[in-house]
């Protein structure tokens, strides 16, 4: 490892810590460290192309710090909090897995949408918005292009409908268990369902917290019922197989396990906290590096329609998980 490959990951810190720092201005808390690090990586390598001797540690930020990142994140995710909200809770979050994901692609095909793209915005809104996006995009051996659009539109929607539930809040006639889970089941990103959940009050975010993170708990099992369909893909194209090379994102169950270590309570809450913050720059760093693969020409030649295939998904998303709240409550 030389100076060169230290520049790199040197380089995706910095912005990394930019961006948390710009979640302190208003609105932008809402978009969140994640998302603002991939935007300013793009924004870098757009106007200061990056050096190619620094790639290799911008490489290694935006695969193996992602990774790291979605390890030490089960540090948030108590399984037990899971448990105790009950059925109503894992079958809305089950049920959003499903919608978002087959209501985006479904209108993205339609559009003739870029399918990578489609799919990869779909499962940012049906799962859990950037991290679900880089996450998935790994197993599907996505360009960087490609994964960069979708988590921007991830981004835009996510914050569009964050602000729409803020101001209509009143008028949806939910009570504030019913809308913490409806915050929960519909919204983009863990700091769209914060912004969104505290507005209904204490009981309102924590429903909406256990919802969010139910689905994202998901995340495993869509990745890995993508890991085995790109194995089956590469059996029929002649790939001999191998168990060891199967594309499943292994560093998942790390996750899981992270999640069942806090939940035993073992691990005291500031020390968890610690570990969540770390994993959030570890994250940003790797979304700094995604961005610092692509260039403000890729949204251009994406067009307009991954936009509305996105929206049109969600709408669809928001009002069906809107009936199904309305009729258990």
């Amino acid at each position: 490892m030389n100076k060169n490959f230290w520049t790199g990951i040197g380089l995706t810190l910095i912005i990394a810590v930019i961006a948390k720092l710009a979640t302190s201005l208003p609105y932008l808390s809402l978009i969140g460290p994640l998302v603002i690090a991939i935007l300013i990586g793009i924004i870098w390598n757009t106007f200061f192309p990056v050096r190619t001797t620094w790639e290799p540690g911008i490489q290694f930020s935006s695969k193996k710090l992602l990774r790291a990142g979605i390890i030490l994140l089960g540090m948030r995710l108590n399984l037990s909090d899971i448990a105790a909200a009950g059925w109503p809770a894992f079958l809305l979050a089950t049920s959003s897995v499903v919608i978002g994901i087959s209501a985006v692609y479904g209108v993205a095909k339609l559009l003739k949408v870029d399918s990578t793209i489609g799919f990869l915005t779909a499962c940012g809104t049906g799962i859990c918005g950037a991290a679900a996006i880089v996450a998935v995009s790994s197993q599907l051996k996505a360009k960087a292009e490609q994964t960069a659009v979708s988590v921007a539109i991830i981004a835009l929607l996510g914050t569009l409908f964050t602000f729409l539930y803020s101001i209509f809040y009143s008028a949806l006639g939910l009570s504030s268990e019913a809308y913490g889970m409806f915050a929960g089941g519909t919204l983009h990103e863990i700091a769209h369902v914060v912004a969104a959940g505290d507005v209904g009050g204490a009981a309102a975010l924590d429903l909406a917290l256990v919802v969010k993170l139910t689905r994202v708990i998901l995340l495993v099992v869509v990745a890995a019922g993508v890991g085995f369909w790109m194995a089956k893909r590469n059996r029929q194209e002649g790939e001999a197989f191998s168990f060891r090379k199967l594309p499943i994102p292994w560093f998942i169950f790390g996750f899981l396990a992270m999640s069942a270590i806090y939940s035993t309570g073992i691990v005291p809450e500031q020390v968890a906290s610690m570990l969540v913050s770390l994993a959030y720059v570890l994250m940003a760093m790797a979304m700094a590096g995604l961005g610092l693969n692509v260039k403000l020409s890729a949204f251009k030649r994406a067009g307009a329609k991954p936009f509305i295939a996105g929206l049109g998904g969600t709408i669809i998303l928001v009002a069906v998980e809107y009936g199904f709240i309305s009729f258990l409550f």
